[in-house]
């Protein structure tokens, strides 16, 4: 089985994509996922307090109070341009693999500090080695159509209202709306210097 990391996370015209890099291997695996998972994966990332849990984070809380832990996520098998994975779970010494999609159990892995690992025959047939920096410049893509659905507006906002657009968005637990605001700051960051 190969290690990977959660590389960041990318916007296609197809769809938001994850991107997982081996670790130590040069391979880089995309798989596209839906909406509400590569939110729940960047609020993570982006360390993004939230109010109430997310389903994920309902999950590993669950699994806190019943004393399972998870041990690990692989994501095992690809057919047909899907794939699939399991959540390796330990309760009282006896290991269990539960069925579940890449998206939520890397979700899931991540707040529970699980490894992620991709099985060898997955990152042979779909894994790719990537050009130095493409990954990061992958993970950064967003289109303007985007920026106009989240009604921010580049050229006259500033840093400070843009901040004050994602907490009002965290509060309404309109997180859609709070990671889109969040990739503005980004972008507002890097044109400014402020990294």
């Amino acid at each position: 089985m190969v290690h990977v990391k959660v590389a960041g996370l990318s916007l296609s015209n197809l769809g938001f994509v994850v991107l997982l890099k081996g670790d130590p291997d040069p391979r880089t695996l995309p798989i596209f996922i839906g909406g509400a998972e590569a939110q729940s994966i960047a609020l993570w990332l982006e360390k993004v307090q939230i109010p109430r849990p997310l389903t994920h984070d309902l999950f590993k809380n669950v699994l806190d109070c019943m004393e399972c832990r998870l041990m690990k996520v692989v994501i095992k098998d690809v057919v047909e341009n899907t794939f699939y994975a399991v959540l390796v779970l330990e309760h009282d010494g006896i290991e269990t693999e539960i069925d579940a999609r890449p998206s939520d159990a890397i979700a899931l892995g991540l707040r529970c500090s699980a490894p992620l690992y991709v099985t060898a025959q997955v990152m042979n047939k779909a894994g790719a080695v990537l050009e130095e920096g493409k990954a990061e410049a992958a993970s950064a893509k967003v289109s303007d159509k985007d920026l106009t659905n989240a009604s921010v507006k580049p050229a006259g906002s500033t840093l400070d209202q843009l901040k004050v657009k994602l907490e009002k968005a965290i509060a309404k637990e309109n997180y859609e709306e709070a990671a889109k605001f969040r990739d503005e700051i980004k972008r507002y960051e890097q044109a400014h210097g402020k990294n």
